[in-house]
């Protein structure tokens, strides 16, 4: 998973602006999203799938393949790897828990889990699971240890355990970042922690938690939360890792035990949509809660800011809620009106993890802020 999951859409906010600001486009929103798809593929992507939504009106886009070795196209419907899409519906339960009087946010992330977190200026007697969910808690991500990442990445054994504890201790063997509150850092380390807090409070694996309070009540059919099985059944998207810049390996298998309550989920883009939907307008979180989700922090210079799993930024058509994804073999991003009545969404099958983005992931991203603005 890229550090830098919530920071690769601000970069598409910002690079989009200037394209934006000049007369409105004839195309309709799903003509530009379709454009930039083919455009992501003919860039280096696999495949794109995605949707744009207005009220009630859905439309679907694909270019591409989502199986080179069968020349399967990409199927707007199917799964893939959600990546870091995952933390909204981490900090979803952590509210729903905190509605129903079962821990506050504003506790420390030792009360739930002492000891947890200590050692190199990394204090969970300091960090409060709020801190946490904002991204300002300080602790470093495990995630660019190379420790992690090296095996990550080579990918030789997908069902590799990866206690959460052990990713803590990964993370909190390097100095902290800043004191608690005082910045913004984008770590998985948080989320991970997130779900410990989750197990804590209930007992509960924190997949079952989610599959309850968010999977269920919304419907979610084709959302699952892995928590083993390193692969992919029925209709999905493959996953690939561009080698060299040249050979496309197949990683649809791989480790989901990596990433847990930051990074595991597999859903589709409907799937997708209707939980920001419903998370944004109301419809999953009593108002107090609702209002605590959407208060942002200051996440860098350029106006893009973090709420509780979810990032607001600023477009030539006005805030947007969003957050982009990217596991290994998976990239996705979507924008979500604060009503929820409008969204984009698109998702590729290829992230490499390596140096510089795929080609076409710039590219899609500036169709889908273009799309949303045109909505």
């Amino acid at each position: 998973m890229r550090r830098k999951a919530f920071g690769a859409v601000a970069v598409a906010v910002a690079a989009a602006l200037t394209g934006l600001a000049g007369p409105a486009s004839a195309e309709t929103p799903a003509e530009i999203l379709q454009a930039g798809a083919q455009a992501g593929v003919s860039a280096g992507y696999p495949g794109v799938i995605g949707l744009v939504r207005n009220g009630e009106s859905t439309q679907y886009i694909h270019a591409g393949y989502g199986n080179l070795t069968t020349k399967t196209p990409a199927d707007p419907k199917a799964q893939f790897r959600i990546g870091s899409d995952t933390k909204a519906f981490t900090a979803a339960v952590l509210l729903r828990l905190e509605a129903e009087g079962r821990l506050s946010l504003d506790d420390t992330v030792a009360r739930w889990l002492p000891g947890a977190v200590n050692g190199n200026g990394n204090d969970g007697t300091k960090i409060t699971v709020r801190q946490v969910l904002h991204q300002t808690s300080g602790l470093p991500d495990y995630a660019g240890d190379s420790r992690f990442l090296d095996s990550y990445v080579a990918n030789t054994n997908p069902r590799q355990a990866w206690p959460s504890q052990t990713l803590v201790d990964i993370a909190t063997s390097h100095p902290s970042l800043s004191a608690p509150g005082a910045a913004f850092h984008y770590s998985n380390t948080n989320y991970v922690l997130a779900g410990m807090v989750i197990k804590a409070v209930t007992g509960n694996e924190p997949a079952a938690e989610i599959q309850r309070r968010v999977f269920e009540p919304l419907g979610l059919g084709n959302t699952s939360f892995p928590a083993a099985d390193p692969g992919l059944s029925g209709n999905h998207l493959n996953g690939y890792y561009i080698s060299l810049g040249v050979f496309y390996n197949d990683f649809t298998v791989s480790n989901v035990q990596a990433f847990g309550t930051a990074g595991a989920i597999v859903s589709t883009e409907d799937d997708l949509a209707t939980f920001e939907r419903a998370l944004l307008s109301g419809k999953l979180l009593p108002p107090q809660q609702q209002t605590e989700l959407k208060t942002t922090v200051p996440a860098d210079t350029a106006g893009n800011r973090y709420g509780l799993g979810i990032g607001l930024s600023p477009t030539a058509c006005g805030l947007a809620w969003n957050h982009s994804g990217g596991v290994l073999g998976y990239y996705n991003l979507w924008l979500t009106s604060d009503d929820g009545s409008k969204q984009v969404l698109v998702a590729a099958n290829e992230n490499h993890l390596a140096g510089a983005a795929t080609r076409g992931q710039t590219t899609l991203g500036n169709a889908a802020l273009k799309s949303y603005c045109a909505s």
